[in-house]
C-alpha cells in the first residue's frame, strides 16, 4: 500500500485530493498547523475524517517539518499548505512569503536530508505569470508576479526546479490556474457569488458588492485538477505542469451565470464597490494545458459555466 502525506489536507484541495487517494487504495496523512483544533470541516463534509491519519505540522519550522516526514514515512508527499488567498496576501505579505515560500523550502531540505525516494508535488500558481495580456501562458512563459502571494508561490517554483536539479529529486510543481468547488471559503469571490446569489434566491433583500467585475479567468474544477496533481507523480519523470482549461471568461459572466441559475437577473442585486479593488490585479488570465494532455492525459472535463451550475446546486 502507497503512503501520501498530504500537507494542508484541510483545505479544498486537500480533502478532494485525500479523497482520490483513498479511492486508489492509498494510505493518506494529513497535516495541519494544529491538528487538535482544526475542525477538518471539508474532510467531514467529504466523509474522510476518520480515514485519514491527522498530524500537526509548522511548516515555518523545520524540525516540525522533519518529524512528521520521518514518522510519516511517505512515497509521495503533496505540499497544499500555505496562505492561499492573493487578496489577503498584501495585508499580510510576510506571513504569506513565510508559510509559501519557507514552508516549501523545509519540505524540500527535510526531503534530501531523509534521502527516503519520496515524490512531492508543488502546488504553484497562475498568479505567477502576471499580465501577459489575451495569450494562453503555458510551462515556458516568463513569471512577472504582481502580489505578495504571486512573489512566494514564484519563489517556491524555483526552490522546487533548484532542487530538481541539483540534488535529483523527484519534484514537480503544478501551475495551476483558477479551479473551484462547493468546499471553497466564502472569501473568495466566486463562493461569495455564488453564495449570495442562493440567499437572495432563498428570500434575502440583501445586495452583492464586488470589485472589478471585467476581470477574465480560467475556472475549471477542483476534483478534475487534483486529478492532475497525482498524474504528475506518477510520471516517469519529474516536471512542471500548467494545469487549466484553455477559456477564459468574465467576472460578469460568472456572476452572470450563477444568478441565471437560479433564475434571477445579476444587475438586480449586484454592486460594484470601488473599495474592493486590489491594489494590482491581473486583467485576463489564460491556461494553455497541452503538455498536461501530451503527457499525463490529463484535460479539463468541466469549464466555467460548469463550475458555476454544480457549485449552485449544492448550495442550493
Amino acid at each position: 500500500m502507497k503512503k501520501a502525506l498530504i500537507c494542508g489536507v484541510s483545505g479544498q484541495d486537500g480533502a478532494y485530493l485525500a479523497k482520490l487517494l483513498l479511492e486508489r487504495g492509498y494510505s493518506v496523512w494529513g497535516t495541519s498547523r494544529d491538528s487538535q483544533m482544526s475542525s477538518f470541516a471539508n474532510l467531514g463534509r467529504l466523509g474522510l475524517r476518520d480515514d485519514i491519519q491527522l498530524t500537526s505540522m509548522a511548516h515555518n519550522d523545520f524540525r516540525s517539518v522533519l518529524q512528521v516526514l520521518i514518522k510519516a514515512e511517505p512515497d509521495e508527499v503533496y505540499n497544499l499548505a500555505g496562505q492561499s488567498s492573493v487578496g489577503l496576501s498584501f495585508d499580510q505579505p510576510v506571513e504569506t512569503l513565510e508559510s509559501i515560500a519557507l514552508g516549501t523550502l523545509n519540505l524540500l531540505e527535510a526531503i534530501r536530508f531523509t534521502g527516503a525516494p519520496i515524490r512531492f508535488y508543488n502546488a504553484g500558481s497562475s498568479e505567477c505569470f502576471g499580465d501577459i495580456g489575451d495569450r494562453a501562458a503555458d510551462e515556458m512563459t516568463p513569471f512577472r508576479p504582481r502580489s505578495p502571494y504571486a512573489v512566494a508561490k514564484a519563489t517556491a517554483f524555483w526552490e522546487v526546479a533548484n532542487y530538481r536539479e541539483a540534488y535529483g529529486l523527484f519534484a514537480c510543481s503544478g501551475i495551476l490556474f483558477n479551479h473551484e468547488s462547493p468546499l471553497r471559503p466564502e472569501r473568495f469571490v466566486t463562493q461569495k457569488i455564488v453564495a449570495g446569489a442562493c440567499r437572495i434566491a432563498q428570500g434575502s433583500r440583501e445586495k452583492l458588492y464586488l470589485g472589478n467585475l471585467d476581470i477574465q479567468r480560467d475556472w475549471g474544477w477542483a476534483p478534475e485538477y487534483v486529478e492532475a496533481m497525482y498524474l504528475m507523480l506518477q510520471h516517469p519523470e519529474p516536471d512542471d505542469y500548467a494545469i487549466a482549461t484553455g477559456e477564459s471568461r468574465k467576472l460578469e459572466d460568472f456572476v452572470a451565470e450563477a444568478f441565471a441559475a437560479v433564475d434571477l437577473n445579476w444587475k438586480d442585486w449586484v454592486v460594484t464597490d470601488p473599495n474592493l479593488l486590489r491594489p494590482t490585479d491581473l486583467a485576463i488570465s489564460r491556461g494553455s494545458p497541452h503538455k498536461a494532455a501530451e503527457q499525463l492525459g490529463w484535460q479539463a472535463r468541466s469549464k466555467m459555466s460548469d463550475v458555476v451550475r454544480m457549485m449552485v446546486a449544492a448550495r442550493m
